[in-house]
C-alpha cells in the first residue's frame, strides 16, 4: 500500500518543508487536499541569506523564503521560518569543504537530506507533536502488511529523486510524506497544477547547483576556504605535465580545466584519475584508465530491512546517473561491490545507492575503487 498521502481515521499533523519552489508548494497543497492538518516551514540555512544565491538558481535565499510564505498564504496554512543555519553550516558546508580537502567528492544535497531535512527538522517536528514531514521530492514510501516501510523510486523515472533520499532509515521513512511520488506527469503539468491552485511559483525556474556557493564557482569557494597550494599534475608514469593551485579543485573523471601545457603522446584527451591531498598531486591519464570494476563503501545506511545477504542489485552512483548491475555484500561493516560491466566517473566520497527493482535497499559512501587497469585508488 502506498504511503505517500495516507488517509487515516484522523488527519495527520504534517510539517511541510517549503523551499520556495513549485514542487514543495504543490506537495503541501496536496497534503492539505488529502485531509491533513498542514503547517508550512521554510528553513533559513544561512546566517546571512544575502550570501546565498539570489534569483532563481538556489533554494535558500531571501526571495525563496518570501515565495514560500506567499504559497502558504494561498494554500491557507500556518507558516514559519526556522533558523537551522548553524546546524547546516556544521553538517553540510563544513563537511563539503572537509571532503574536498581530503580528495573526495561529496554530495551536499544528500547530506542535507540526511542531516537537516530528515534529522534536525524531523526531530524538531516530532518534538512539537507533528506526525510527519512532507517534502516535494519525487519518491514513494510503501507500507508493508507487517507495518514496515520501504523507499521506492518515483512512478516517473525521469523525475525520480530516490538517490538523494537513500540515506533515510526506516524510522525516518515512517514519518516522511512525498506527495509527488506517484505523479506520472511532466514538470509542465506540475506547473499547470500550481497555476490552477493560484500559486505564484508556478513559473519559477527549478533550483540547481549548490545553494551555499553564491556564484556557482565551486573551485573559487574552496580556494577561499582552503587557500591556494600549488602542486603538480602528473601522468600515470609520474612525469610532471602541469601545475595546479589546489588539488581540491579537481574531481575524478574531470576533463576540462586541467591547464596541461602539452598534449598526450597519442593526442587523446586526458582525465583526472587520482587526487592525492597528502602530496598535493593530481594524476591524469586516458579515459579507459577510469574504468572501475569494484569498490568498497563505508557507513552503510539501510532504507528499511538491512541487506544482510550477498546478492545481485542495481546501483546508482550519481543523482542523475543511470543504473548498473552489481554484486554487493557486507563484510566487516563495509559494503563490497563488484560491477558486472566496468563503470567510469566513480570517485571516493560519492554515494552508492543500491536498488532491488524499484526499492531502495540502502546507501553507503565510496571509500576506495579498483580499476580495470590499475590498483586501488
Amino acid at each position: 500500500m502506498t504511503q505517500n498521502l495516507p488517509r487515516t481515521d484522523r488527519p495527520l499533523r504534517v510539517l511541510a518543508a517549503m523551499s520556495g519552489g513549485v514542487d514543495s508548494a504543490v506537495a503541501a497543497a496536496r497534503a492539505v487536499e488529502a485531509g491533513h492538518e498542514v503547517t508550512g516551514v521554510h528553513l533559513a540555512l544561512s546566517a546571512n541569506p544575502q550570501s546565498f544565491r539570489t534569483g532563481a538558481r538556489g533554494c535558500c535565499t531571501i526571495e525563496d523564503s518570501r515565495d514560500a510564505r506567499r504559497a502558504a498564504d494561498v494554500i491557507g496554512i500556518p507558516f514559519y521560518c526556522w533558523d537551522l543555519a548553524e546546524r547546516f553550516r556544521e553538517d553540510v558546508v563544513e563537511d563539503f569543504v572537509a571532503e574536498y580537502e581530503a580528495g573526495r567528492t561529496p554530495n551536499p544535497c544528500l547530506r542535507c537530506n540526511e542531516k537537516i531535512k530528515f534529522a534536525a527538522l524531523l526531530d524538531k517536528a516530532l518534538a512539537l507533536g507533528f506526525d510527519a514531514v512532507c517534502t516535494g521530492h519525487y519518491a514513494t514510501v510503501v507500507e508493508n502488511p507487517d507495518g514496515t516501510r520501504e523507499l521506492h523510486r518515483a512512478s516517473d523515472m525521469a523525475k525520480d529523486q530516490s538517490y538523494v533520499l537513500g540515506v533515510l532509515d526506516e524510522k525516518q521513512l515512517a514519518h516522511a510524506l512525498f506527495p509527488l511520488g506517484d505523479t506520472v506527469t511532466t514538470k509542465d503539468e506540475i506547473r499547470a497544477e500550481a497555476e490552477r491552485r493560484g500559486l505564484a511559483v508556478a513559473k519559477k525556474p527549478d533550483s540547481h547547483d549548490i545553494c551555499f556557493i553564491a556564484d556557482g564557482d565551486t573551485q573559487g569557494f574552496l580556494a577561499q576556504r582552503l587557500g591556494t597550494a600549488e602542486g603538480d599534475i602528473v601522468d600515470e608514469a609520474g612525469t610532471k605535465v602541469g601545475t595546479h593551485e589546489g588539488a581540491y579543485g579537481f574531481t575524478i573523471g574531470q576533463r576540462k580545466g586541467l591547464r596541461i601545457g602539452h598534449p598526450a603522446a597519442d593526442g587523446k584527451p586526458r582525465y583526472v584519475l587520482d587526487i592525492s591531498p597528502v602530496n598535493n598531486t593530481v594524476t591524469v591519464g586516458p579515459v579507459e584508465a577510469l574504468d572501475v570494476t569494484a569498490l568498497t563503501a563505508i557507513r552503510p545506511r539501510w532504507c528499511g530491512a538491512r541487506a544482510a545477504e550477498p546478492g545481485t542489485y542495481t546501483a546508482q552512483l550519481r543523482a542523475h546517473g543511470g543504473e548498473t548491475e552489481v554484486f554487493a555484500e557486507l563484510v566487516d561493516g563495509e559494503l563490497r561491490v563488484s560491477f558486472t560491466e566496468p563503470v567510469r566517473g566513480v570517485a571516493p566520497g560519492q554515494a552508492i545507492v543500491l536498488y532491488d527493482g524499484t526499492r531502495v535497499v540502502g546507501s553507503a559512501t565510496i571509500a576506495t575503487t579498483t580499476r580495470a587497469a590499475a590498483a586501488s585508488v
